[in-house]
């Protein structure tokens, strides 16, 4: 993790995001939402996993999408620096949920990339790499073309559930940086034991994590209480070498209105 690296804490309840600098959240939690939030630097997730996981496809189109990002800037709720496109993970029991291929789902992310960028949304749009194989995620990229400009920030799909060996992620991580050095990688759901790996860290550009709520769950305290971010971020930064910042420290109390 380069000293630079953007690490975003997942976040369940909106009305936490406020008490940190940057904060990941879910579309599923903000629909319909009024009340603003003041966090500075929000990056909204399609939802994906949940929507692929319980339903084997997505419940809301691209325009719906497109139009609840819209609203939500619009009307000042969120200032989002980035909406994740709507990706397929391509892990095999997502595969067995839609009964598809890795090309097929690698052909519909982009396919909802290409019709989200129509849109022209007035914030940047995260394109997403997916794949299992290292060499899949390389024939995705190739798939992307002139896509993914030079430097473009790219999210890389499909690692969460192999932290457990974080070598399988630096090798899909390194096919993808030796094709394209430039890119700016964000690791979606990576948790501490890869961000530990020094080759994960030193190539990834940003990365968000849950695992502190379901850490939290596990050992029987709250999966919502802000302070257990606190506590993941302090030791992500540690990872890194850095200095636990005082923007990072909760403002609110535990338990904070959503």
């Amino acid at each position: 993790m380069s000293a630079d690296l953007a690490f975003y804490p997942g976040i369940h309840q909106p009305g936490n995001a406020c008490t940190f600098q940057r904060a990941f959240i879910s579309i599923n939690r903000l629909r319909g939402r009024l009340k603003p939030i003041t966090c500075p630097d929000v990056v909204i997730d399609s939802g994906a996993f949940t929507e692929l996981e319980r339903f084997g496809r997505y419940r809301h189109g691209v325009e719906e999408y497109a139009r609840e990002l819209r609203r939500l800037h619009a009307a000042g709720v969120v200032r989002i620096t980035a909406a994740v496109a709507q990706d397929f993970m391509c892990e095999s029991f997502m595969l067995a949920r839609t009964g598809l291929t890795v090309a097929e789902h690698q052909s519909l992310t982009i396919e909802r990339y290409d019709a989200l960028m129509v849109e022209r949304l007035p914030f940047p749009i995260l394109p997403v790499l997916q794949g299992f194989a290292p060499q899949d995620y390389v024939a995705h990229l190739e798939a992307y073309g002139d896509r993914l400009e030079p430097g473009h920030w790219v999210g890389v799909g499909s690692v969460c559930k192999r932290n457990g060996r974080p070598e399988q992620v630096v090798a899909v991580l390194s096919a993808i940086k030796r094709r394209r050095p430039d890119l700016r990688l964000h690791g979606f759901g990576v948790k501490l034991t890869s961000l530990m790996h020094p080759g994960v860290r030193e190539m990834l550009h940003s990365a968000d994590s849950m695992a502190w709520s379901y850490s939290a769950r596990k050992q029987g305290r709250n999966g919502n209480d802000p302070l257990e971010a606190k506590r993941f971020v302090e030791r992500v930064m540690a990872a890194a070498g850095r200095a636990f910042e005082p923007w990072q420290i909760p403002l609110l109390s535990i338990g904070a209105a959503a």
